[in-house]
């Protein structure tokens, strides 16, 4: 089981009930097929470096799962085909990776 982390910015015109149950939508498509969520971080509404679709802010969302790679093509097909994603990101994260983003998750929480 490899580890990944995802990126993706929902439209701005979502409320905060349509954002959190956007994230939910997709925790539970990761879990649904034998993927596991290490973790979760809501990151806000941001103002994104040039506009997409028309809009300059975005409600960026990280989601860090282990999971094996066939998941990762369904994952994205899904967000492709979701009104409400206007840019997504998927990185394999090697063992490196995994370990700086356990010990800044750490520092942050002392």
């Amino acid at each position: 089981m490899n580890r990944y982390e995802t990126v993706f910015i929902l439209t701005p015109v979502l409320s905060d009930e349509q954002t959190k149950e956007a994230v939910k939508v997709y925790e539970d498509f990761i879990t649904s097929n034998g993927g596991v969520i290490k973790h979760s971080e809501f990151w806000g509404l941001k103002k994104m470096a040039y506009q997409i679709q028309k809009k300059s802010n975005g409600f960026y969302n990280l989601i860090e799962f282990g999971a094996s790679g066939d998941l990762i093509q369904k994952l994205e097909i899904a967000y492709k085909r979701d009104e409400r994603i206007m840019r997504f990101l998927t990185v394999k994260m090697d063992k490196h990776h995994v370990a700086f983003a356990e010990k800044t998750r750490r520092e942050a929480k002392a």
